[in-house]
């Protein structure tokens, strides 16, 4: 598998990462869930079919949502939300058009929550409206039908670390 570490300016850090299932992408969330400790801010953007959902599947897992929930795309009801060692929000703006209809389903008062929030189709909403700390951003673009590559960055401290473990620990899950 393909990895590459990439440090930019005002401590953003970079990743790309190559997937070739529906379960790697899993382990990826799954990893991620499990070395998160705090609310965080998951943008995760792609085409229809990019693996964003299998993602939080996984993220589901690493953040200990019992079993018995059914992690699905809320494309419908635009959020769903579980319960774990971490409160997960998984939301889908899919059908927003812009930040009145993401303030009208409650989007900001969920970022400022201490929960895991993860957001499919973030790039609806300007880059203005995320907030600037705790943010991780995993951009998925599909090459065929099970290969998938991954941008993954973020900045803060936090999220660094973060991008750092994620990193270390593709480089040995997938040698």
């Amino acid at each position: 598998m393909n990895r590459t570490l990439h440090r930019m300016p005002s401590h953003e850090v970079r990743i790309s990462l190559v997937t070739t299932s529906a379960s790697q992408t899993r382990l990826l969330g799954k990893e991620i869930g499990r070395n998160l400790n705090n609310g965080a801010v998951i943008r995760l953007m792609g085409d229809l079919g990019s693996g964003k959902t299998c993602f939080v599947q996984g993220l589901a897992d690493g953040l200990e949502v019992p079993d018995g929930y059914e992690i699905s795309s809320p494309t419908y009801t635009l959020i769903h939300e579980y319960p774990g060692r971490l409160p997960l929000a998984h939301v889908d703006l899919y059908r927003i058009h812009d930040e009145m209809d993401a303030e009208a389903i409650g989007l900001e008062e969920l970022i400022d929550q201490n929960l895991v929030v993860a957001v499919e189709w973030a790039e609806r909403l300007p880059d203005h409206f995320w907030p600037d700390e705790q943010m991780l951003t995993i951009v998925f673009q599909s090459h065929d039908e099970d290969t998938r590559r991954l941008e993954v960055f973020g900045c803060g401290l936090q999220i660094s670390d973060l991008i750092k473990k994620i990193s270390s620990f593709w480089e040995k899950a997938t040698s």
